[in-house]
């Protein structure tokens, strides 16, 4: 069954992501469908990198003593980045 809807479901994925593309950064729809085979190769690049890192973050969770702990750290760190970037908060340049 799934096997006959892997080109539709494949079509229908790299029309979304032409269209979302095209949307988000106002581009001509001829041009995003031009740059669809780079666009498709960087979405599944990043989705790659989301899944690596989500199954390294999962494993070191599983390892440390207080998982729970080490996960509300890891947030409020990125929280606290997030914050400052949205402050906009400045890092002194090194000469």
């Amino acid at each position: 069954m799934l096997r006959k809807l892997r080109i539709p479901i494949a079509v229908a994925a790299v029309l979304a992501i032409v269209g979302i593309t095209d949307w988000v950064m106002a581009w001509p729809f001829e041009r995003a469908v031009f740059l669809a085979p780079v666009l498709v190769v960087g979405v599944a690049a990043l989705l790659g990198l989301i899944i690596l890192w989500g199954k390294v973050i999962a494993q070191a969770l599983r390892e440390s003593r207080r998982p729970k702990l080490v996960l509300g750290l890891w947030l409020a760190g990125i929280g606290l980045i997030f914050l400052l970037t949205a402050l906009g908060l400045k890092l002194p340049k090194g000469e």
